[in-house]
């Protein structure tokens, strides 16, 4: 029999769901203390354990139901833009309301070092070659 941790079966479920209970295993991945750029490898594993099941394994979201996020003018645009609507709900302009029938979680449990990591990695995956994002930016951008 084949047996996952308890965790993952429930971050698999949250994500299907949409659902976020204000903390994941993924909340504790952070880059390491002293690291001047993002760490790659935490991007990767918040991206697998939160937006997954909704963006899909290469970023192309699910047509009128999740947007894709290769090319994306939200993704490849402003970073502060982005941070506050991964990390606050905020929506940017450029995205109507309604355009999806579904909304886009809040990450508020997300920390500046887990978001920089985070926007980091999908700005030069799936196709995107934008600059990373510093920790520093995305406590400016949150205000924090």
């Amino acid at each position: 029999m084949n047996r996952r941790p308890l965790w993952l079966i429930t971050a698999w479920f949250a994500g299907l769901t949409g659902c976020s209970s204000g903390s994941s295993p993924a909340a504790s991945v952070a880059a390491a203390p002293d690291a001047a750029a993002p760490d790659a490898d935490a991007g990767e594993r918040i991206y697998r354990g939160n937006c997954i099941a909704c963006h899909q394994e290469n970023g192309s979201g699910l047509p009128g139901v999740y947007p894709s996020l290769a090319g994306s003018p939200v993704v490849l645009g402003s970073p502060a833009e982005l941070a506050r609507w991964v990390v606050k709900g905020q929506r940017p302009i450029a995205i109507p309301e309604g355009r999806y029938s579904t909304a886009m979680p809040r990450f508020g449990w997300m920390k500046a070092r887990d978001g920089a990591a985070l926007l980091t990695y999908l700005r030069s995956h799936f196709g995107n070659a934008a600059p990373p994002v510093s920790e520093p930016a995305v406590v400016q951008a949150l205000g924090e």
